[in-house]
């Protein structure tokens, strides 16, 4: 094409990326009814495709300068002062739980048998790190319609051996976090709020309001395809503290002790002059390993697309609380055979799903009224994994020791029987929403 430099040709060719977008990607068909509803779907343009081609044209392919600005943008914008990109949200979940297994921390150190309080009502990969790690996660029931934990019960969950609470923010709506809060300040245990489905929710406690993930020791962020923003697989990990920060960053990069970037070397200044382990003296500190870690960095094209839904973010969030409000206000007829969700007091909830219950007066069935809606083309959800003990998962472990159940499960059973939820991702429409709760409607009163 006779491009003058490099400049030039990148210019030009992401031009034609989105006259591409324009042309073959861009959805111009109004819906219908009868179209298929899926629960969620990423919501793009030509900016997210122009931005991974600039990616690609570098051909970095791992994290780099995008990877860079992602989390300097994010950090800044959630108000952590320190944000790091990792490949999932269940990595950023590993990760998090894995750095406070760190001999850094003296006392504060979890291990094996040190028990962690969490909940069975969600996805197992909260759960799962505090498993692989051979810690104890006790489990506490929860509350309907917020489907969070059940605060009354942590003071009974308590024991000698706990060190922390380790729990997500259901679906937007956050857990009561100033009582889980000063739960842990009164018994100097850890807080790793998984906020995988809650990005962009508020959430007040004195007069002071932060977004969730931020109250926290550690927060983290899944930017998997259907959650509030994406770059296709991709986490992060977030904290205030100087100490975790620093682990994550070890943890997530081979358990190295060195700090340097990909592609950069000696940032320290003491590359080769220090004493580690029984390592000779001098040993390169870009291979001293301090920690059993991972390699869970993000790609810097992924980083690319999040930095073009960055953004987007401010204005999804709204459009998710618009689908909210307007889907309950439609289905507030049928509450006398529904429990509608309830946004948690002093929260501003960026919702990722709106929870539906079967109320158990009503006889209707939870099935029945989910295959209704598929057969409609109304795509749903259970809550992830209802009951997590029940699962295939634990059929090894059940009944031993390798977990504790605080009192009954008795309302988490509840919602492994009755409860599902339908999308209100902000690439919906006022006419999808509104068919959607017509679907709903007809699926109880037939």
């Amino acid at each position: 094409m006779g491009w003058n430099n490099e400049a030039e040709a990148r210019e030009q060719i992401k031009d034609m990326v989105a006259k591409y977008y324009h042309d073959f990607k861009e959805n111009k068909t109004p819906f219908k009814e009868g179209d298929r509803i899926s629960y969620a779907s990423r919501v793009f343009d030509e900016k997210e495709m122009q931005a991974l081609t600039d990616a690609m044209l570098d051909f970095w392919l791992t994290t780099g300068r995008f990877s860079d600005q992602f989390e300097k943008e994010f950090a800044k914008w959630i108000g952590a002062k320190y944000a790091h990109l990792v490949n999932s949200g269940s990595s950023a979940n590993l990760i998090a739980f894995s750095v406070l297994t760190a001999h850094e921390l003296g006392e504060r150190q979890i291990k094996r048998g040190d028990e962690v309080i969490t909940v069975a009502c969600g996805f197992p990969t909260t759960v799962a790190p505090i498993i692989q790690y051979g810690a104890i996660p006790v489990f506490v029931d929860v509350t309907v319609p917020q489907y969070n934990i059940d605060v009354t019960k942590l003071e009974a969950a308590l024991s000698e051996n706990t060190k922390a609470v380790m729990i997500a923010h259901t679906l937007g709506n956050p857990f009561d976090l100033k009582a889980v809060k000063e739960f842990c300040d009164k018994h100097n245990l850890w807080l790793v709020e998984d906020n995988c489905d809650a990005l962009g929710t508020k959430y007040t406690i004195d007069g002071v309001t932060k977004f969730t993930g931020t109250w926290g020791d550690i927060g983290t962020s899944s930017f998997y395809p259907p959650h509030h923003m994406t770059m296709g697989e991709g986490g992060a990990v977030y904290t205030d503290n100087p100490l975790l920060h620093r682990l994550i960053l070890s943890y997530r990069d081979w358990g190295r002790d060195c700090i340097c970037p990909s592609g950069h070397d000696g940032v320290c200044g003491h590359r080769f002059d220090k004493q580690f382990g029984e390592l000779p003296f001098g040993y390169d500190h870009k291979y001293t390993y301090s920690h059993f870690g991972y390699n869970l960095k993000v790609t810097d094209m992924q980083a690319a697309i999040g930095c073009e839904q960055l953004k987007k973010f401010p204005g999804f969030i709204e459009r998710r609380k618009h689908n909210w409000s307007r889907l309950r206000k439609a289905l507030e007829c049928v509450e006398d055979k529904l429990i509608l969700p309830e946004p948690a007091e002093n929260s501003d909830p960026s919702w990722f799903g709106f929870l539906i219950s079967v109320r158990p007066e009503s006889s209707l069935d939870r099935n029945n009224i989910i295959k209704y809606l598929e057969a409609h083309k109304v795509q749903t959800r259970l809550l992830f994994s209802g009951n997590l003990i029940k699962h295939p998962a634990f059929d090894q472990i059940r009944g031993t020791d390798a977990y504790r159940v605080a009192g009954s499960l008795e309302v988490t059973d509840f919602v492994m029987n009755s409860t599902f939820w339908v999308g209100v991702y902000p690439g919906m429409t006022d006419e999808m929403i509104d068919y959607m709760a017509k679907v709903i409607k007809e699926a109880v009163n037939q």
